[in-house]
């Protein structure tokens, strides 16, 4: 049955090679997290000394250095505190199941089974397990501190693999090798020791599916994790929503501010355009204004040109024509200048011959003037009479 236990010898061996297989394991941070009976497999039961090997690693997880780790799931009878509790997990909790594991091989009960699953969690929380006289009685002082190391509630403290391939339990070599020389009697004996490991497991095997025994259970820690990574989800979303209002009533108030600002700069910007269509206007009258003023300016400039034009042509014709009498007269006056002169030389009446030149170019000036002035006005006439007067008193 299941309540009969291996002796110390036996279970070392077994013992030892489970955690040779979780050294493979942790070697790697590969935690296994279902160590029970049930995931361990013996290679060949029909030998004195089977190998075992470590099976089912559907809950198997890498263990990577800052990233933590939390579900609840695994065996109730062989999960540790941590698991139960929802802590942060890690290779420690194999530990603990070889601890578990070997107090059922030494003494064929379980430490923390209760009548319901919830009682196992519950003394596996509060640590409650003792070491029944009546199981083990001829348990080693050295395996009860190897089970108590493995137990321990403080992760921190608890044996690691490397601590427990050191330990002394597990690394005295065995007194009790069979002997080729020794009687049948003894050889027959410890062939059913050998029986009773093969038997203890195949029955582990036999007596607990996973599927029936602890589906319960695997459900409920399903329903935990899918609860606790809800609540997670929810309380992300309460505080996205949080900051989302947050952002919101800020967009609000920004909105508010800037469509008041935007109103007052629209109707300064209404006045502003107002004033600039007023002042726009007013500059096209104006534009329009000089425009036709500039017509009007061109109209008169062009007449004052045609007039001008024809004045000078006027001009130029009495220019020449004056030139052609006061060449005339140059040639009078030089001529009658003459003959006083030999008159005068001749009678002595040069005084005479003097007031008739003077006289003469003065009728002749004021002709002139008289003449011009009917057509290019004063100011030039006067300076051809200054001329005209001094070339006649020179003469």
């Amino acid at each position: 049955s299941l309540g009969e236990s291996l002796s110390e010898e036996e279970a070392t061996q077994f013992i030892k090679q489970i955690l040779e297989g979780v050294h493979y394991l942790h070697s790697r941070k590969i935690a296994h997290f279902d160590l029970k009976p049930e995931n361990i497999m013996l290679l060949d039961k029909n030998v004195p000394l089977p190998r075992i090997k470590l099976i089912d690693f559907g809950l198997a997880h890498k263990i990577e250095a800052g990233a933590e780790f939390k579900n609840i799931f695994g065996t109730p009878e062989f999960v540790a505190p941590e698991i139960v509790n929802y802590e942060p997990l890690g290779l420690e909790a194999d530990m603990w199941s070889i601890g578990v594991i070997t107090y059922i091989l030494l003494s064929g009960a379980s430490p923390f089974l209760g009548e319901t699953k919830q009682d196992t969690l519950a003394n596996i929380s509060a640590m409650n397990y003792e070491f029944d006289e009546e199981f083990f009685c001829r348990t080693s002082e050295l395996a009860k501190s190897f089970i108590r190391q493995l137990l321990e509630r403080d992760k921190m403290k608890r044996l690691t693999i490397q601590d427990a391939l050191n330990h002394p339990w597990i690394k005295t070599p065995s007194t009790k090798t069979p002997d080729q020389t020794k009687t049948p009697k003894k050889r027959e004996r410890r062939q059913l020791k050998t029986k009773r490991l093969k038997e203890y497991t195949i029955k582990s095997h036999s007596s607990m599916p996973p599927n029936n025994t602890y589906v319960n259970f695997e459900r409920f820690a399903q329903v935990v994790e899918d609860i606790s990574q809800m609540e997670g989800s929810f309380t992300g979303l309460a505080s996205d929503h949080d900051s989302l209002q947050e952002d919101i009533d800020a967009l609000v108030s920004v909105y508010n501010h800037k469509e008041s600002w935007y109103k007052e700069e629209s109707e300064g910007v209404r006045h502003q355009l107002s004033q600039i269509r007023y002042e726009f206007r007013k500059v096209e009258a104006m534009k329009r204004s000089l425009q036709d003023e500039m017509k009007v300016v061109d109209v008169s400039v062009s007449d004052v040109s045609a007039r001008y034009q024809e004045r000078k042509r006027h001009f130029d014709a009495l220019r020449q024509e004056l030139s052609d009498e006061l060449k005339w007269v140059q040639d009078v006056v030089g001529s009658s200048g003459v003959a006083d002169g030999v008159g005068g030389v001749g009678g002595g009446g040069g005084y005479l011959n003097c007031n008739f030149s003077t006289v003469f170019n003065n009728d002749v000036n004021e002709a002139l003037k008289e003449m011009l002035n009917r057509s290019c006005g004063g100011d030039l006439l006067s300076g051809i009479s200054l001329n005209l007067t001094e070339s006649g008193l020179k003469r």
